[in-house]
């Protein structure tokens, strides 16, 4: 997939700032997808989690896993987008298990792979890496992209 095509992915996602984890898609296809992240110092969630060692919290991993590995795969499997229909992407489970801790400032590598796509629904295989290409994280996450009327 070309990088244009890549940043209508991103585009599409229904998360916003403060709330969107991914940087930048580097590869999608019909197997998986693959990006990064990098936690800014700054991130909100740092002020309480925890203020004297700030980790991320692990439901963040989740959601930079699911943005990147799961919603960014379904979008591209079904790109609503060229159909020009509304339509909105629907995180439905997860089984992580959690590594090593993720700080402020760190820059992380999602990688999915798909186990399946069928009845609307997706199930893939994640793990987060650091720049050392160890794993953080990994498990699976499930969800799918739904269309829906306007006034839904």
């Amino acid at each position: 997939m070309i990088m244009s095509d890549l940043s209508i992915i991103k585009s599409c996602l229904p998360q916003t700032e403060p709330f969107l984890f991914v940087d930048e898609f580097t590869k999608i296809d019909e197997r998986g997808a693959f990006g990064h992240y990098t936690f800014r110092e700054d991130e909100y969630f740092y002020q309480g989690h925890f203020p004297d060692h700030p980790i991320t919290p692990g439901v963040i991993l989740i959601e930079v896993m699911a943005q990147i590995g799961l919603m960014g795969l379904g979008i591209f499997l079904t790109k609503p987008y060229e159909q020009k229909e509304p339509f909105r992407v629907a995180f439905s489970s997860s089984q992580v298990d959690f590594l090593k801790p993720v700080y402020p400032g760190q820059q992380v590598w999602v990688q999915s792979e798909k186990i399946y796509f069928r009845f609307g629904k997706l199930k893939c295989k994640v793990q987060m890496k650091d720049t050392n290409d160890e794993i953080l994280c990994q498990g699976e996450l499930s969800g799918m992209v739904l269309k829906y009327k306007q006034n839904d």
